[in-house]
């Protein structure tokens, strides 16, 4: 499958009271990567409405295994694990040093037809091949 890799450094400002990163953050965390992992594929979100498509989230699941501290840097990859019915994004996030498990998760997006409004059971065939022509290559 596809993946793509993010190296992203905590910040202050990402940080709860008790001094870890908030877990309001890790969504954030991982749609910088699901962004690099769209582009690597050339259907990012301008892409997706250009051609006649939104893909909102409709799942979410994140696994915290240890906590981000401040100013711990870390390798979030985001591979494609479905995406002929949904678009469906796996995520780890690994302390960039040691590869340590950090956290997991994946989103659930589906295609919306922007002119009516209508969800798809199927992905739109411009998505399947842009993945299916850099699965071939």
């Amino acid at each position: 499958m596809l993946s793509e890799e993010i190296i992203v450094k905590s910040q202050f400002y990402d940080l709860d009271p008790m001094g870890i990163v908030w877990h309001g953050n890790y969504p954030r965390f991982f749609e910088q990567a699901r962004c690099a992992l769209l582009d690597r594929i050339g259907y990012n979100y301008q892409q997706m409405r250009e051609s006649g498509y939104e893909w909102p989230i409709v799942d979410m699941r994140i696994k915290y295994v240890r906590s981000i501290r401040f100013p711990q840097t870390v390798r979030i990859t985001a591979t494609l694990a479905e995406y002929e019915n949904r678009l469906k994004i796996s995520y780890l996030i690994q302390d960039n040093e040691s590869l340590e498990k950090l956290t997991k998760g994946f989103t659930v997006q589906v295609a919306v037809d922007r002119s009516s409004e209508e969800m798809l059971f199927q992905s739109p065939d411009i998505f399947i091949q842009k993945v299916e022509s850099l699965l071939c290559a």
